[in-house]
């Protein structure tokens, strides 16, 4: 047997997951992206500490070195890569790259004659704008695909072809001045909100990201994993749930997560039973929700505070009961495969030892627990918060080496070297991470420009004729756009799309039936469905990643990650029905982990229902009783409505829920044979 204590990990997420579609430069060509690369970050730190600029410049000269890197690394097309690292940078392409850093800045550049002749554009706003428009959902195409700026360009059709639209979906139109400068010409379009995010705090996280993968915090993880987890039932399974959960604290990334974590875990959970396709099932779920967890949440996070007009921890503080009420009904489905496959854990003398692990990787907890401080504690902004982290994790990189290179009676001088070269390629590594980032939230700002010149009231009444008034049926046509639209599309530009188009209009659409919903559980509801569109068949990109990597098809890998999936999907419709679950008006930190551990026990009673197992197989009955569990502890507000005629006892309840969930136990253990697991 494999001793996987001392395994050597797999590469960097970004690397290996951005390496089979960007040139593979060599010579001056790769030190030039490296340049540029390196610059961008350094550009980032300086706003972030002692450069002040205006907002316009820094959103102009971020998405300039976005477009910069796009055309740089990433080919015209996604075949013949081989060709493309052969021949290098192509003229046509460092030709794009200057028109695109031009046309990004020419808003900063001229912004005091563009703001004198705003509704009355020049020929050359109207050319520069056009070029500029073109080039983005060009780099976008290349970086992202082609969904996002296909989606992007029928919202531009639309938006002159309205007039001529049957009148149920008839939009007033536009002209192509007012086309051109509200995309590309003001704050309204292009330049908007979700790239100001990306531009003032994405970016650090990002990079912080990037910093902690090159100083080998990923590689800790797992291993910190794997040493607490790795011995029990289907031990690998819950190890990659946890380094998923880790990882996705600082990655935001369901492909990333995969290529880091699952290519270590996977082939684990398959040599101790799982089938290859539900080892890459779960992988997939994991990887998914490790979106959901704070403080990044896949770059959502920073975009919803700006568009709810929130402070950022109240975000942090909605999505964290979901999140963690997501991952414990995931580790309780593993339990239920290894429970139905007869699984067990591997050999404690195989599994890293839990102090080693420790002695070894404690640094990397010190920058996380930072960061987290200065956020919740002290309350600083996550810009200042997460500039700190950086900084510190930095001197942790300077000195990691030559502190190992003194104890091991090495010369200081070359492990020196290294740490600075390892923070260096760290600045590039976070620059080019962005790209897709800054892309997509860029070409997302121009169907957020459409929808804010008229197009808004329209969703809302469209939406409004589908779902006839029913709050319940308005949000299941939410979900089902949200995962057809997120096939396609990253989660950032998922959710920025759909919640553009129907955040308001389900909280005006709730108002006309006399329903309080939050705007900021609105936001959260669209972002839940763009993330499960990540494990979402027939395109299901990161089913795709984990089935290469456990060599099972890709469909039914989907299907299967879909389906640990589901019990990700009730929890938006039960905290659009119950806020408790995202905290809404709750301060009492009592109340608040009650709400955590009777959320987590209806999440894990609902996948016992949808998992067909639970202490034994389920009968019908069960999973009649489960689904009511589920319903009790998720919807106390419902029950107590109904028996005690006060939502507001909603809390006293919660053990109608419990008794049910007891009771059903009870039942399976009376016919669960002695033998049996």
């Amino acid at each position: 047997m494999t001793d996987t204590r001392d395994t050597p990990l797999p590469p960097e997420a970004s690397e290996a997951d951005e390496g089979a579609r960007t040139r593979a430069l060599t010579g001056l060509s790769a030190r030039i992206v490296f340049v540029i690369a390196v610059l961008w970050s350094l550009f980032q730190l300086s706003i972030a500490s002692w450069w002040i600029l205006d907002s316009v410049t820094i959103r102009c000269v971020h998405l300039s070195f976005a477009l910069m890197l796009a055309f740089l690394t990433y080919p015209w097309r996604r075949r013949g890569y081989a060709d493309a690292a052969a021949t290098g940078i192509s003229r046509v392409d460092l030709v794009l790259a200057g028109l695109g850093a031009l046309a990004a800045l020419y808003l900063a550049l001229d912004y005091v004659g563009i703001a004198g002749r705003q509704g009355s554009p020049i020929l050359r706003d109207l050319l520069t704008g056009f070029v500029m428009l073109l080039l983005l959902l060009e780099a976008t195409r290349r970086v992202v695909g082609p969904a996002l700026p296909l989606i992007c360009s029928l919202f531009c059709i639309y938006s002159f072809v309205g007039p001529h639209m049957p009148h149920v979906i008839s939009f007033k139109g536009v002209s192509l001045g007012r086309f051109v400068g509200q995309m590309t010409m003001s704050t309204e379009g292009i330049y908007g909100i979700p790239l100001h995010v990306s531009a003032s705090v994405v970016f650090l996280f990002v990079l912080f990201g990037a910093m902690l993968e090159k100083a080998g915090a990923g590689a800790f993880f797992l291993r910190l994993a794997l040493s607490l987890l790795g011995g029990f039932r289907g031990g690998p399974a819950k190890a990659a749930i946890l380094s998923s959960a880790s990882t996705g604290l600082f990655s935001g990334s369901s492909i990333a997560n995969i290529v880091t974590t699952g290519t270590f875990t996977i082939p684990m959970m398959k040599r101790v039973g799982y089938p290859a396709k539900k080892a890459a099932a779960i992988e997939v779920a994991a990887s998914t929700d490790g979106q959901l967890m704070p403080p990044i949440m896949g770059a959502a996070a920073f975009i919803i505070a700006e568009y709810v007009n929130v402070p950022y921890l109240e975000v942090v503080k909605a999505a964290a009961i979901p999140a963690l009420a997501s991952y414990a009904a995931l580790f309780y489905i593993t339990h239920l495969e290894a429970c139905k496959l007869g699984l067990r854990g591997l050999p404690r003398e195989e599994l890293p030892r839990l102090r080693s692990v420790l002695s070894s990787g404690w640094h990397y907890l010190v920058p996380l627990a930072f960061l987290l401080y200065q956020l919740i504690v002290l309350r600083r902004s996550p810009d200042a918060s997460v500039f700190n982290g950086i900084w510190l994790l930095a001197l942790i990189m300077l000195i990691q080496r030559p502190i190992r290179a003194l104890a091991k009676g090495e010369p200081m001088a070359p492990a020196l070297r290294l740490g600075v070269e390892q923070i260096m390629q760290a600045l590039s590594r976070g620059a080019r991470n962005m790209v897709a980032v800054a892309l997509a939230t860029a070409a997302a700002g121009v169907i957020v420009g459409v929808v804010t010149m008229g197009l808004g009231g329209l969703v809302t009444e469209v939406i409004d004729v589908l779902s006839g008034g029913n709050i319940l049926l308005m949000l299941i046509i939410t979900a089902i756009a949200s995962l057809i639209l997120g096939m396609g599309l990253p989660t950032t530009a998922t959710y920025i799309v759909m919640a553009s188009l129907t955040a308001r209009a389900m909280v005006e659409l709730a108002a006309w039936n006399d329903f309080v919903m939050p705007l900021l559980a609105a936001h959260l509801f669209c972002f839940y469905f763009g993330i499960l569109a990540d494990d979402t068949p027939p395109v299901g990109l990161a089913a795709y990643a984990a089935s290469a990597i456990a060599r099972s098809a890709p469909i039914p890998t989907g299907l299967q990650g879909f389906m640990y999936d589901i019990r990700t999907a009730i929890i938006p419709f039960m905290f659009v029905y119950n806020t408790d679950i995202i905290l809404h008006g709750i301060t009492s930190w009592p109340l608040g982990i009650l709400i955590l551990v009777m959320t987590s026990a209806g999440a894990c009673s609902f996948a016992a229902a949808t998992q067909g197992w639970f202490i034994t197989r389920n009968r019908w009955y069960d999973t009649v009783l489960l689904l009511a569990a589920t319903f009790s502890l998720m919807r106390p507000d419902f029950i107590a409505q109904t028996l005690l005629g006060d939502p507001a006892l909603r809390h006293a309840t919660y053990p109608i829920g419990l008794t049910i969930l007891a009771a059903t136990c009870l039942l399976q253990r009376a016919r669960r044979s002695p033998n049996s697991s």
